[in-house]
């Protein structure tokens, strides 16, 4: 699971740069850098949940330029391989037990949360795609096994 979790996060910083991208192309819409920012600062607070560490500082819906999204989205990358790579295989059945920003305490295993924190950036990024598309913007194709086939150039 550890090299499927590093594929996925891979991916995931791969598809948030390349609508980051658009969101800059396209004169920085409040709405999608809303939207891709919160998408990173989940990332961010789900990390320091895994890691059984307190939320970092800051809103879940803070307001950044694309500039600033590029660095996050590079240091969150860094940051969930890092931990990924840490993991051994009986740690994604591990459950993790956290609370809320609104302090409502839950608990789901570790590769749950890992498939919702991949899921959770999905969701935003269609959200982004739709408002940079009404702005006039072509969409990149972002669908995942896309992204494996041109990262292992395999063909038949």
């Amino acid at each position: 699971m550890k090299n499927y979790f590093t594929r996925l996060f891979t991916y995931d910083a791969w598809a948030n740069r390349q609508m980051n991208g658009l969101i800059a192309q396209y004169g920085e819409p409040q709405q999608a850098r809303g939207w891709m920012a919160h998408l990173l600062a989940a990332q961010q607070i789900w990390l320091k949940r895994c890691q059984g560490l307190p939320a970092p500082p800051g809103p879940l819906w803070p307001d950044k330029e694309s500039t600033e999204m590029a660095g996050i989205i590079t240091q969150n990358e860094t940051d969930w391989l890092v931990y990924i790579e840490t993991l051994q295989p009986e740690d994604f059945d591990k459950v993790i037990t956290y609370k809320t920003l609104k302090g409502d305490g839950f608990e789901n295993t570790l590769a749950d949360i890992l498939a919702h924190v991949i899921n959770h950036g999905t969701h935003h990024r269609a959200q982004i795609g739709q408002q940079v598309k009404q702005l006039g913007a072509k969409l990149p194709p972002l669908d995942y096994v896309l992204y494996i086939r041109d990262l292992h150039k395999t063909t038949i």
